[in-house]
């Protein structure tokens, strides 16, 4: 599986979503609190092209976007390939 980056904050809902989806697929992935981690909200913006809501979703090197693009890439069967790399 390709190694998965998600940004999150700890009371979004959106991001537990993401989460959420994430772990019904099987897929690991490493989580960046942009609260905690000093500099993590600009590394994200840098990677996200500029966006700085949460979450911020990358699969490999794709940029996925946040967590209605994510469910969006899952309806239109896309995830699970992305993931599988």
């Amino acid at each position: 599986m390709q190694p998965v980056t998600i940004y999150t904050t700890s009371w979004c809902p959106y991001c537990a979503a993401a989460k959420s989806l994430l772990r019904e697929k099987g897929a690991a992935f490493t989580e960046i609190d942009v609260e905690v981690k000093a500099g993590a909200r600009r590394e994200m913006m840098e990677r996200a092209g500029g966006r700085t809501s949460v979450p911020q979703i990358f699969i490999g090197e794709t940029h996925v976007g946040g967590c209605d693009d994510l469910y969006a890439l899952d309806r239109r069967s896309g995830l699970d390939p992305l993931l599988k790399g």
